[in-house]
């Protein structure tokens, strides 16, 4: 079906092919009116005006169908809520470029446990000066591992133990240790492990590092770590795992504290002690003027400079061991077995190099 060709108002459809084209403008004499035309024309509709919110009239129950004036409304008890986001953005802090250690909570000093675990490193002192066997510590060590593991066993698995278990020693445990093994227990093997296997002078002070060095680097690396920066991740381009919580702080702390124990032990404890080579490393540690001889290395140290360079690399060995992160194995147990063997290890160096 076709239009009629006369029509005023078409859209200059073609209607016949017979009949000649033409085109028809017809002009309103109001601007806002424009006639459609015959011939085609594109042109976009025009947009509405922008009316100023304050003009737009809200409609039936007092409600805007304009989002702007809907945010208007919705935020006319707060004059300044637009610029609030933008504000809040730029008060956030940007993320921290440098390697700090930034606190997110209170610090935890876990002064009973502390205690506790530096009290160790005096009992075994006294019972070296005293002369005392390893063999009785070992044999009470495992039979208090005989009763602390099945009721770790039982902590783990049965609410109502737990609660009571936590009641009386929750005080010397950790958060992290509540839903895992009882350090006490890896400490316990550690100190087990190096009376066995190591000779008595390096056990002891494979303890008294597990004692002291670590009560050390934790406490002053929670005081001081957050100004300072984290252990880096590889030395000289070597991957070192360190702990990611470490820091230097913390760290030299620990070499600090293993730096006072060798040197502390070899060169005034250690005569006072057992010489009996069953008790030590074979052979005995004399002191002479100006002369220092390292028990079962065979090796002579000459004088405090030798006896402190010494402590300074059995010292950094401590701090290392102490800073080391090995997966799931706790600090505990590794800390006094890696420190103990390296520094057996670096006296057999120091007997075949001297």
């Amino acid at each position: 079906m076709t239009l009629p060709a006369n029509d005023a108002f078409t859209l200059g459809l073609p209607h016949d092919s017979s009949r000649p084209s033409y085109s028809l403008t017809l002009r309103s004499s109001s601007p806002k009116l424009p006639f459609v035309t015959s011939t085609k024309v594109s042109h976009t509709p025009p947009s509405p005006a922008k009316v100023p919110p304050a003009a737009r009239r809200p409609s039936r129950g007092g409600r805007s169908t304009s989002p702007d004036l809907r945010r208007r409304v919705g935020h006319r008890s707060d004059p300044d809520s637009s610029n609030t986001n933008d504000t809040a953005s730029k008060a956030k802090a940007p993320p921290n470029p440098s390697n700090k250690l930034v606190p997110v909570e209170p610090i935890d000093w876990e002064i009973p446990r502390k205690a506790l675990h530096s009290s160790i490193g005096f009992f075994t002192l006294y019972l070296y000066l005293s002369h005392g066997s390893p063999r009785p510590v070992v044999n009470a060590l495992g039979l208090s591992l005989a009763v602390i593991v099945p009721a770790d066993v039982l902590r783990l698995n049965f609410p109502r133990f737990e609660r009571l278990y936590e009641r009386v020693l929750g005080f010397l445990m950790r958060e992290s240790e509540k839903n895992s093994p009882n350090g006490v227990i890896w400490y316990m093997l550690g100190v087990i492990f190096v009376l066995t296997v190591y000779p008595l002078d390096i056990a002891v002070v494979s303890i008294l590092i597990l004692s002291w060095v670590d009560t050390a680097a934790s406490t002053i690396g929670r005081l001081y770590g957050p100004r300072t920066s984290r252990l880096p991740r590889s030395i000289w381009g070597i991957p070192v795992p360190f702990a990611s919580r470490k820091s230097v702080a913390g760290f030299l702390a620990g070499s600090l504290t293993g730096t006072c124990i060798i040197i502390g032990f070899w060169g005034w404890v250690a005569p006072l002690g057992n010489t009996d080579p069953s008790w030590s490393w074979p052979g005995e540690l004399s002191h002479t003027f100006g002369s220092y001889i390292v028990p079962g290395a065979n090796a002579k140290i000459r004088g405090m400079i030798e006896l402190g360079l010494l402590g300074v690399a059995s010292g950094l060995i401590s701090g290392v061991a102490e800073a080391l992160d090995l997966g799931s194995l706790d600090d505990n147990l590794t800390l006094p077995i890696i420190s103990g063997g390296c520094i057996w290890t670096l006296f057999k160096l120091v007997e075949r190099w001297f």
